[in-house]
């Protein structure tokens, strides 16, 4: 594995998440998933392949998506990654968005803390946006992660998306402006 530019490198936690990765399967009997349908990047996008993508989503060739660190994705092409809306506070402290590849998009964590703990509770990104009431299985090497790195901060998923959703309502009207 080849090292990655410094500005691309993931925060130690995601790093750690992403050591372990993700499972996830589908069930025909059931007609039902398991697991978490998201890949963490090994690094963070680079510009110039976030730029391609969010303009082909967007519709937008004037739109470089330079608001965004991602950092996964998953099986149906959902983008996962960090918003930069707080001016002054580092990429841990800015909350963490979901664009998905129909154009759903929400924000689901108020920042990296809040990510660790939908991790550590069985939610993958795709299914706190979805669905952050759902029954989970808890991930007991994910919540280790969370309580190294964000000690103390225990709520359900659904909690934890109604409060980024609360802090940041204008998201959805963010990307509309940008859509073409």
């Amino acid at each position: 594995m080849t090292e990655a530019p410094e500005h691309l490198a993931l925060p130690i936690a995601l790093a750690e998440v992403a050591k372990i990765g993700f499972e996830w399967e589908w069930d025909e009997e059931t007609d039902e998933a398991r697991g978490c349908d998201f890949e963490l990047y090994e690094r963070f996008e680079a510009p110039e392949k976030t730029a391609w993508w969010f303009r082909l989503w967007t519709g937008n060739e004037e739109v470089d998506g330079s608001e965004f660190r991602f950092f996964g994705a998953t099986g149906a092409g959902d983008y996962v990654g960090f918003w930069l809306v707080r001016p002054g506070m580092s990429i841990t402290e800015q909350p963490v968005v979901y664009l998905g590849s129909e154009g759903e998009r929400g924000v689901i964590a108020r920042d990296l803390g809040d990510l660790l703990r939908l991790l550590a509770d069985g939610s993958g990104p795709a299914e706190a946006f979805a669905d952050p009431d759902r029954e989970t299985q808890p991930n007991e090497a994910f919540r280790a992660i969370a309580e190294r790195y964000a000690p103390g901060r225990h709520r359900s998923a659904a909690e934890i998306v109604a409060g980024a959703r609360e802090e940041f309502p204008g998201f959805s009207e963010f990307i509309d402006a940008m859509c073409r």
